[in-house]
């Protein structure tokens, strides 16, 4: 699992300040040197003079002073964020804050956010953190931060705003597909502490686990999460909501300008469900390394990926340092999946689709009571095969048994039908897999 756990590593992207990420993907942390010297007749001097002369035009008019500090950050700023969404420059506070949280505990809401369409998207809410326990969700705009138009800022600006320490308050104006009116949230910012997996039985034989973050500790704490399952009982399948279980092959392959740094990662042997069945539930707020996996899992055929298509965010940013304290963030590469394909703005198709739905219990059939079957029949024939009816045993609630719409999952939650309509599902194909592979 080493070099898997490098792959996840690296495919994690690093936490952005208060419990909000860039949906960065990979990130890689180096003092990347030019590999070539620029000579004097390969630099821009039309371009350069006409930026000096905008410079000074702005220093000598503008209806305030501002500094050559002031006015060069500027210029990088617009530089690099106008290359992708993804690319940024990081002043002192900012490549800081990038640095510190790589420690797994930051304070702040717990969300994956990216700009779009002039407004901040979030991609997903963090398992157990504020944003989630409110009750954001993916697909949600941020249109105001504590009725300040975040339309006009940019994503870095927008996320510092919403950053603060535990205990403070901030409140969020939500734009929500299908909702007629904005949504007020009323948020305290906690500690987040990014648990990276967690676990639970759905069913005798079969198991669901939960990865809410990649993180480098992921492959110990899934493989964690996995050993406590198992000790609860023979498992014959897993839901999963992302992981690494491929026996061989390749993972991801990641291809930039630079092909002497195109790298491919490849699994190693060790498949600790020993083949069994494996459904993989994604939506869009499924992005960057949990794209990757799941396109790993698809391409080589060792797991069923269920649910909607993901969010399409393939491209690998890398760090660099240009002063001791600040650094840039460029796009370097793009990931490809084991068979070639791009994630980048295409995502990934689930194998099967699951529509949004809501579902309400149903009256009752009233003909039900009167409705006649060919063992009521009068003169109908007997089944020579027909036996005394079996005494209720254990066996009874075996997992081979349909699915039980009101049934109690193991955390508590009730009627799982209504409450996880896509896990009742997968969990349904789950145990069809199981069933026609023999397990």
């Amino acid at each position: 699992m080493s070099k898997l756990n490098i792959t996840l590593a690296l495919a994690t992207g690093l936490l952005v300040g208060a419990g909000l990420t860039l949906t960065q993907g990979v990130l890689a942390q180096r003092a990347k040197p030019v590999s070539a010297q620029a000579s004097a007749e390969d630099l821009p001097y039309k371009d350069m003079r006409t930026f000096v002369e905008v410079l000074n035009r702005v220093k000598a008019e503008y209806v305030e002073p501002v500094s050559d500090d002031k006015l060069i950050e500027n210029a990088i700023r617009g530089m690099i964020s106008g290359l992708d969404p993804h690319s940024a420059y990081m002043d002192k506070e900012e490549f800081k804050e990038m640095n510190s949280v790589t420690s797994g505990k930051f304070g702040g809401l717990g969300i994956e956010v990216q700009m779009k369409d002039g407004l901040v998207f979030v991609v997903s809410p963090i398992d157990d953190t504020p944003a989630f326990k409110a009750g954001v969700k993916s697909g949600d705009y941020i249109a105001k931060i504590n009725d300040e138009p975040v339309r006009g800022l940019s994503l870095q600006e927008a996320v510092t705003k919403m950053r603060g320490e535990p205990g403070s308050k901030v409140v969020l104006t939500i734009l929500r597909q299908n909702s007629d009116k904005p949504l007020v949230l009323n948020l305290v910012r906690d500690e987040i502490k990014v648990a990276s997996a967690k676990s639970r039985m759905l069913e005798k034989g079969y198991g669901y686990l939960r990865l809410s973050q990649f993180t480098g500790t992921l492959s110990k704490d899934a493989l964690t999460e996995l050993g406590k399952l198992q000790k609860k009982g023979e498992l014959r399948g897993l839901i999963l909501d992302l992981h690494d279980f491929i026996e061989k092959g390749t993972i991801v392959s990641i291809k930039g300008r630079d092909v002497a740094e195109n790298r491919v990662f490849f699994a190693t042997a060790g498949d600790v469900l020993s083949g069994k069945p494996i459904v993989v539930l994604v939506n869009g707020g499924s992005a960057s390394a949990a794209e990757i996996v799941a396109g790993a899992l698809q391409d080589s055929h060792r797991a069923v990926i269920a649910g909607t298509k993901t969010f399409g965010k393939g491209s690998v940013q890398t760090i660099m340092p240009i002063s001791t304290d600040t650094a840039i963030k460029i796009t370097t590469a793009r990931y490809y999946t084991p068979s070639g394909r791009s994630i980048q703005a295409e995502g990934i198709e689930p194998d099967i689709k699951f529509s949004p739905v809501k579902i309400s219990k149903a009256d009752s059939d009233p003909f039900d009571a009167v409705r006649e079957k060919e063992a009521d029949l009068k003169g109908r024939l007997d089944n020579p095969n027909a036996k005394a009816p079996a005494i209720a045993t254990d066996k009874s609630k075996d997992a081979d048994t349909p699915v039980d719409p009101n049934a109690k999952s193991e955390d508590g939650k009730d009627n799982l039908v209504e409450s996880d309509y896509e896990l009742y599902e997968a969990l349904n194909l789950l145990k069809g897999l199981s069933i026609t592979k023999g397990y």
